[in-house]
């Protein structure tokens, strides 16, 4: 295999792992919102997925939807920690890359 051939597998497999990366976030983050919308109550959980799917886009990384869900919930009065909360982030993206990767 010569040098440009690893080069070119080498971008196919960050390529691939980024757009893995990035459905995973966007279906955990789906998954969070169905999951906060029960806690506090949303009829049209659907709809509040969504929102929560786009407040991921308003900064790199999970803080904005962590801020997001952290305020939806506190003022909702639905008593859950910031420990909790993360840990049913992670909890969900690994659900969402079993999703991904198993169909």
């Amino acid at each position: 295999m010569s040098m440009d051939d690893r080069e070119k597998a080498f971008e196919n497999k960050f390529a691939f792992d980024q757009e893995l990366k990035f459905k995973a976030e966007a279906r955990r983050n789906k998954l969070l919102g169905l999951w906060a919308a029960e806690l506090i109550g949303r009829k049209d959980a659907d709809a509040y997925a969504r929102d929560v799917v786009a407040a991921d886009f308003l900064e790199a990384g999970d803080e904005d939807v962590f801020r997001k869900l952290r305020a939806d919930l506190d003022e909702a009065g639905v008593a859950i920690s910031d420990i909790d909360l993360r840990a049913k982030m992670t909890e969900l993206l690994a659900v969402a890359v079993d999703q991904i990767q198993n169909g």
